[in-house]
């Protein structure tokens, strides 16, 4: 899509900024082979190592002890992030005592800090996690930001299943810090709802996480409505991808969402289902899963999760048609889903075999007979009661919110 000198200048503007100048300098030689590399990058070099030196010598004696004494060892396999009470009363108290100082708690986070913009990410998320370990002070600001770090760390080695447990603590303790006003908070929330978006779309179990997050937990839902409502791409996006394995009334839930942020934002791919779901325009549903292709191909989150999508999107079309029609062509099925008549009646039939349609096929007629389909008590219990956490969370804040309000009344007068 880019031209590939481009590409390589911003790189090498980008990496200007940071501590990585061996990689600077390789890409500078690749960019200009015929010219030598400047005398700053050399520089700037020494200054890095002369740097890393002196980081080396305040924090090693804590990188010592966490890699050699065991009950450190064992301690860095607790993801709580505490330091137990036993282990203070050891033999190692002293120790504990002498790590815990303020200047070595800061000579630790910046040399994490220094490891991160030396590309070195491994490093960096050992010595954040070291840094949480130790640090006395749960409400320290460089707590939450060592777990951005580390998040951010992890995110870039890919280590997705770490990366979900950080983006879980990271959002437990956004929700739970006291000392943001309300705009502080949102944009945390807006923070991490991006951020989210690397670990959901590469964890396996990443985009049931999504659904529940950005559709039905309200402080995001708010985030993403005044914030950043084109996150309805990816959530619609998520929903489509996998419609058998989530409720019936998750579809219903995101159509709504979709219907009150249209004059915000709308794409292709919030189009399409308003187009199945609100219009029952199956031409246009058609047409608009063509610029899907177009706009997935595209988007560094979804590019990977393009045939799914596209596979989704047509048992989609295929299952809402089948609602309004008992009998139904091939021939105009093939059309509807953008497939070939004889793709298409295989596409059926495997739908058939796998249990996932009650049909069956008409070859001499060259028909779809649809069965009826009655969903069970259990899917109409849970259609009945699915927004009752959502309703009980939103009057739990309405009225923590009113009892806040009162006290501060009190406290004024």
């Amino acid at each position: 899509i880019y031209n590939e000198e481009d590409i390589l200048k911003g790189k090498l503007e980008l990496l200007k900024n940071t501590k990585m100048v061996d990689f600077a300098m390789d890409v500078h030689k690749k960019l200009y082979p015929e010219i030598e590399v400047p005398e700053s990058f050399r520089a700037k070099r020494t200054e890095v190592v002369t740097e890393l030196k002196g980081f080396r010598e305040k924090c090693n004696p804590v990188v010592e002890v966490f890699s050699n004494d065991e009950e450190f060892m064992k301690l860095l396999q607790d993801h709580s992030y505490t330091i137990s009470p036993v282990l203070r009363n050891t033999e190692c108290s002293y120790m504990m005592t002498v790590m815990m100082q303020p200047d070595t708690l800061d000579a630790l986070y910046d040399y994490a800090k220094f490891q991160y913009e030396c590309g070195n990410y491994s490093g960096a998320a050992e010595y954040l996690h070291f840094f949480r370990v130790l640090s006395p002070n749960a409400n320290d600001q460089k707590l939450e930001s060592a777990l951005w770090g580390k998040l951010a760390s992890e995110i870039l080695m890919q280590n997705w299943d770490v990366a979900l447990e950080d983006l879980h603590r990271l959002r437990e303790v956004i929700d739970n810090n006291t000392t943001l006003n309300v705009v502080e908070q949102l944009q945390q929330r807006t923070w991490l709802i991006h951020w989210s978006l690397f670990v959901y779309f590469n964890h396996p179990k990443g985009k049931d996480d999504l659904i529940e997050l950005f559709l039905y937990s309200p402080q995001y839902v708010n985030a993403i409505q005044t914030q950043c409502p084109y996150i309805l791409r990816y959530l619609t996006a998520a929903v489509i991808i996998n419609p058998t394995k989530i409720r019936r009334g998750v579809f219903k839930d995101l159509i709504k969402f979709i219907q009150q942020e249209s004059g915000a934002y709308k794409d292709p791919i919030t189009e399409f289902l308003e187009h199945i779901y609100v219009n029952f325009d199956f031409d246009n549903a058609q047409q608009k899963l063509r610029e899907c292709e177009t706009v997935i191909s595209n988007d560094i989150f979804l590019v990977n999760s393009l045939d799914d999508f596209i596979e989704s999107a047509r048992r989609v079309i295929f299952e809402t048609f089948c609602r309004i029609h008992h009998r139904i062509s091939i021939s105009m099925l093939s059309e509807k889903l953008n497939m070939t008549q004889e793709a298409a009646e295989r596409w059926i039939v495997d739908l058939i075999r796998t249990a996932l349609l009650d049909a069956k096929i008409d070859l001499k007629e060259g028909h779809v007979i649809m069965g009826v389909q009655m969903p069970s008590v259990y899917e109409q219990i849970i259609e009945k009661t699915k927004s009752l956490t959502f309703k009980t969370q939103y009057l739990m804040q309405n009225i923590e919110k009113k009892a806040n309000m009162q006290k501060s009344s009190r406290d004024g007068n």
